[in-house]
């Protein structure tokens, strides 16, 4: 629903829930929300309850270091004194209680103060904006030339993508992704990556833009490639098929049509293996085995 799925900053599910939570409609809003994903002890159990319970606005919470310095100096701190609390909490260290009278004398609201002591790290508002203006680029792409978006999303976690599950279609990818998520954290490394392909791919075809199968004339060792007819996944797209055996394939190929699955086998330097995750794929449909002809076939 919120369209920031593959968007750097923006794409996890813990970001995205920020995102629910805030609604921001503002740079400066995603500013604060990359500030606060980026701290530690910030958002869940603090600024996030702050928030839910109507105690603060999400516009007065703290999500960067600066936060803290520059309101204090506006609610009349000494500069110095506000940039020695600020210095305090973005390491953890929490409010002295030197800091806290200082701080109550210039009307800080207990809720500001409770805030500040569950803080362990607080990221720099600089930082948080350069990965916001990042990101607000990479979105636009996304919008507004959605094919290369995704060309370029996949060809980064090619050997993540797995061209022969997508090749079956929506329906098939999503009761894969219901699997994946129904491990809850019994799931590994590996299929937590896939299922955040898998939700890129459903919205993608969601979009309009269509998977077309490998092809190992057409398809790049390790590209996506625009088509007129939609992406074009490259042959190490094929899980079973490395990156080493993509580019022997790819060099081959451009030499020349194979004249059997025993000349690709032969002039791409294939391993068996490999030739088997290719018929799966129909890769090599209508290709006969053998460049030799029997009595019965002339």
């Amino acid at each position: 629903n919120l369209g920031t799925l593959a968007v750097p900053e923006f794409g996890t599910s813990f970001v995205r829930q920020m995102l629910e939570d805030t609604k921001p409609t503002t740079f400066s809003e995603l500013i604060k929300i990359s500030g606060l994903s980026h701290g530690t002890g910030v958002w869940l159990g603090n600024a996030q309850e702050l928030v839910r319970s109507g105690q603060a606005k999400f516009a007065d919470v703290i999500s960067a270091r600066d936060d803290i310095m520059n309101h204090l100096i506006y609610l009349g701190v000494k500069p110095k004194t506000a940039f020695k609390i600020m210095e305090s909490v973005r390491k953890g260290r929490g409010v002295s209680d030197e800091d806290e009278a200082v701080m109550r004398q210039a009307d800080v609201p207990d809720w500001y103060i409770e805030s500040c002591r569950k803080i362990s790290y607080l990221f720099p508002k600089a930082h948080a904006t350069a990965y916001v203006m990042m990101s607000f680029r990479i979105a636009y792409f996304k919008v507004h030339y959605p094919e290369a978006f995704y060309a370029t999303y996949f060809t980064v976690r090619a050997n993540e993508f797995d061209a022969d599950m997508v090749s079956k279609g929506a329906d098939f990818l999503r009761s894969e992704l219901r699997k994946i998520q129904a491990k809850g954290k019994e799931a590994t490394g590996k299929e937590e990556n896939l299922a955040t392909i898998i939700e890129v791919v459903i919205e993608a075809i969601a979009r309009g833009i269509k998977f077309l199968k490998v092809d190992i004339y057409k398809s790049d060792a390790r590209k996506f490639l625009i088509t007129t007819e939609g992406l074009l996944p490259p042959l190490s797209s094929l899980q079973g098929l490395g990156e080493n055996a993509a580019q022997q394939l790819a060099e081959a190929a451009a030499q020349g049509e194979f004249m059997s699955v025993e000349d690709l086998k032969t002039r791409a330097r294939l391993s068996s293996a490999v030739i088997d995750t290719l018929k799966r794929h129909g890769c090599l449909q209508g290709m006969p085995d053998s460049d030799q002809l029997s009595l019965f076939a002339v």
